[in-house]
């Protein structure tokens, strides 16, 4: 053992080149895991302190967990997001036999789920095109333009200290399966399983696997207001969802044969391009997640709803009224900012949010063009 720490202290004090072999989703920013050396610490650092509990009891699965990953996490505060990890006190369930709706449920404002490890998934950002929540233009934290500290897991931190993924938990795909199978990751707030990218080709049975793809796309043309240009997927609005484009509905699930339900189960697919992890539900969420949003926000902070809307996406295609409605549900209030109009007042009520990412005074801002 004393071997192995001299070994570690020898890496740790000369880092080495840049080394991460998982590539960058969807535009996301350098990764703040850059070092042979933290490599070595996941190995040193004890699991002991994360707590994660997945339990039945009658009609109700219950999760209860700390919110802490099994896998040690990038380093944090880093210089792309300026908060410590903190330990929560999750006390969740979700109905163990889940039923859809006919209708779609938005999850603007609220945790969609929880990995099997305990760590929230919760894709939304704070950040808006000149900092101002009613221009309507939303910022992807996978969008490219955003740079807020993701580590390796796609997860950064809140500034009440939550760690929460932003995209596919690369390490939780990995102890379930990777691409060999369908691969386990938690579960969303109305019960329905969560799973990787990778599913079986034939949904009906067991069969070869493939890479499932979303069915959202980026929209033609130019944005008709707020930040203008091109249409190119920096921003929620960028995208809308078009029937028959992918292997998944508008809330990125399906119906499929996986190892945990082989006689088939509707579950939730993240894949690596938006919406990253699904933006709405296909059940009921329960009532213990869509609270979570809720706590810890500061002072004159635009509120989250705390009951999400609920649309009907029977007939949405790429250009229809109702897939634009999906957009501006997801992202906000609809634009009311001109291209190039002014920059929102300081202490104007309502504009300013929580920066998840760069925030914080004398920091720049933490997204940046259009």
């Amino acid at each position: 053992m004393r071997l192995g720490l001299a070994f570690a202290s020898a890496l740790i004090a000369f880092p080495a080149a840049a080394h991460d072999s998982s590539a960058p989703l969807g535009g996301q920013e350098p990764l703040e895991h850059t070092h042979i050396a933290d490599e070595i610490w996941d190995l040193l650092l004890p699991e002991a302190e994360a707590s994660a509990d997945i339990t039945v009891q009658g009609n109700t699965r219950r999760i209860r967990a700390n919110g802490y990953p099994i896998k040690s996490p990038g380093r944090f505060p880093n210089r792309n997001n300026p908060h410590a990890i903190s330990k929560k006190n999750y006390s969740l369930k979700v109905p163990l036999n889940p039923r859809r709706t006919n209708r779609a449920t938005s999850a603007q404002g609220s945790v969609f789920g929880i990995a099997i490890n305990g760590v929230v998934m919760d894709p939304g950002t704070a950040e808006f095109w000149q900092n101002d929540r009613r221009s309507g233009w939303n910022y992807e934290a996978l969008g490219g333009a955003c740079k807020l500290g993701l580590d390796k897991y796609n997860a950064h931190v809140q500034p009440d200290g939550t760690y929460h993924y932003h995209g596919i938990p690369t390490g939780v795909v990995a102890s379930s399966g990777g691409r060999s199978v369908p691969a386990m990751i938690g579960y969303a707030a109305d019960g329905f399983p969560v799973y990787g990218q990778y599913g079986y080709s034939d949904p009906a049975g067991k069969s070869s696997m493939k890479k499932l793809k979303s069915s959202y796309r980026i929209k033609s043309g130019t944005r008709p207001d707020g930040p203008g240009g091109s249409y190119n997927g920096k921003f929620t609005q960028d995208w809308a969802f078009v029937s028959g484009a992918g292997d998944l509905d508008q809330c990125n699930g399906r119906f499929a044969v996986t190892p945990e339900y082989p006689d088939g189960t509707y579950h939730y697919v993240l894949t690596d391009t938006f919406p990253f992890i699904p933006r709405c539900w296909m059940g009921q969420p329960d009532a213990s997640f869509t609270r979570l949003k809720g706590r810890g926000q500061r002072r004159g902070d635009v509120e989250m709803e705390q009951v999400s809307p609920t649309i009907d996406f029977a007939t949405m295609t790429d250009n229809s009224e109702a897939a634009g409605h999906l957009i501006q549900v997801q992202g906000g209030q609809p634009p009311r900012v001109r291209p190039g109009g002014p920059p929102p007042q300081r202490g104007q009520r309502g504009q300013r949010g929580p920066r998840q990412g760069g925030g914080g005074q004398g920091r720049r801002a933490p997204c940046s063009g259009s």
